[in-house]
Formats: C-alpha cells, sequence, structure tokens
C-alpha cells in the first residue's frame, strides 16, 4: 500500500486522529476511546489497517492510555529515539505508513517486560468474530 499524501490523510481521519498519528501529538490521558476497552479482538493502524496489537496483550497500566505488552509481530512497528520534551524515550510508529502511534517504555508485565503507551488516536478496534465488546469493571 501506498503512503497517502498529506490532504488525504486529513481528508481521512479525524482532527484529532490527524493530529496524533501524522504530526506526533498526544491525546489527553483517560481521554481516548479505547484506553479503558476490553474486548476480544485485535487493534489495528487507523491510517492504513495494519494490525498492531492483540487484545489478550492489553493490560491496565493505570496510565490513562491503551497499553500493551507485545506488538502484533515485529514488522509491524517501528522504533525511533526521541529526545524531544527533555526527555529520552523511545516513540512507536506504523512500520507501514509512519504514523505516530506512542512509546515502549520498559516498566511493562512479564513475560516482555515492556508497555506499549499507544494513543486510541491510532487506533482500530476489529472484534473476534465470537467476541462482544466489553468495559472493565
Amino acid at each position: 500500500m501506498t503512503k497517502k499524501t498529506d490532504p488525504e490523510y486529513k481528508q481521512a481521519l479525524s482532527d484529532i486522529q490527524y493530529r496524533v498519528t501524522r504530526e506526533a501529538a498526544t491525546e489527553r490521558p483517560f481521554s481516548g476511546e479505547y484506553w479503558d476497552h476490553w474486548g476480544d479482538g485485535r487493534y489495528s493502524c487507523v491510517c492504513c489497517g495494519t494490525p498492531l496489537f492483540q487484545s489478550s496483550t492489553k493490560f491496565d497500566a493505570g496510565c490513562g492510555w491503551p497499553s500493551y505488552n507485545a506488538a502484533e509481530n515485529d514488522q509491524a512497528i517501528t522504533e525511533i529515539r526521541d529526545v524531544s520534551h527533555g526527555m529520552i524515550r523511545t516513540e512507536v510508529r506504523c512500520s507501514k505508513c509512519d504514523a505516530h502511534l506512542g512509546h515502549v517504555f520498559d516498566d511493562g508485565p512479564q513475560p516482555t517486560g515492556l508497555r506499549y503507551c499507544i494513543n486510541s488516536a491510532s487506533l482500530n478496534f476489529e472484534p473476534s468474530e465470537n467476541a462482544t465488546s466489553s468495559k472493565a469493571e
């Protein structure tokens, strides 16, 4: 799939989706659609549809953004050193369309020890065939 042009992304995405994925903005914690979403299925890139995370890897990190301890596969995510805002972090992007997703930290649960802290605005959720979406209690 060819990467879209900037005007095509602006037309296809909501304002927050565009700002997050194309301008590397961050949505406010506890405000995104998927921070407290616990349905069974797959989370994919809002820009290109690339599968990124399985619901089985999602956990409550208490940070206000969807958090996962593993990507769908090693080819789905590109990691980039981020030294903005006076911090050293690792930014994660969709490897297919270069959409900004969020950041990955090394304070997650085992077996990976990783916490992919991802903006809801960068994701679409696709429920499993036999699943219904639910919220955590």
